[in-house]
């Protein structure tokens, strides 16, 4: 993952917590950077372990921090200079959760080696969409509900979002049922 993910985490941390806790989620983690690289590519393994090792250090689950760090995100990259991008995605929940993969297009220009998931909505009844989540990485599951939370936030609609088909189940893909209402 790129740097721009454990930056993130890393800034989430001392936000809501400080920076005696993000250097113990680091040193539970062995990881010795100090400074991620926005632009650069990180492995995967190492966003994995500074997120098992916020778990234990702050005493919640690890589907609690990806949930938390999805919300965090949509704020995050507003301010880190993305909004724009993020603007472009739509002007109501469905139609940005529509237009996920164009936005994630678009990110792969700045991040040669993205391998960004893809995306289906498709919407069942009034108020109700299903979101289809394809990735090549795992565990990632739950941030998708905080993202989706976070866009809920960002576009002031009430979202209740339940994981429907689980990959970590053996599911094909993960799916979500997001009941939506604007406020």
């Amino acid at each position: 993952m790129y740097g721009l993910i454990n930056k993130a985490i890393q800034d989430m941390v001392c936000a809501r917590f400080d920076k005696e806790t993000w250097q113990t989620i680091k040193q539970k983690a062995e990881i010795q950077i100090d400074d991620f690289l926005r632009m650069e590519p990180y492995p995967d393994d190492l966003t994995h372990k500074l997120v098992k090792a916020a778990s234990e250090v702050v005493g919640l689950s690890s589907s609690e921090i990806m949930q938390a760090f999805g919300e965090y995100w949509i704020q995050y990259t507003g301010k880190a200079g993305y909004g724009p991008m993020l603007d472009m995605g739509g002007d109501t929940l469905p139609e940005f959760l529509e237009n996920l993969d164009d936005l994630h297009t678009r990110l792969s220009i700045n991040f040669p080696q993205y391998h960004p998931p893809s995306f289906e909505c498709t919407e069942s009844e009034e108020n109700t969409l299903e979101l289809h989540y394809h990735s090549s990485r795992q565990g990632l599951a739950a941030m998708v509900v905080g993202l989706v939370n976070g866009l809920g936030t960002r576009f002031n609609t009430e979202v209740n979002v339940t994981q429907t088909q689980n990959r970590e189940e053996g599911a094909a893909h993960d799916v979500f049922l997001i009941e939506y209402k604007a406020i």
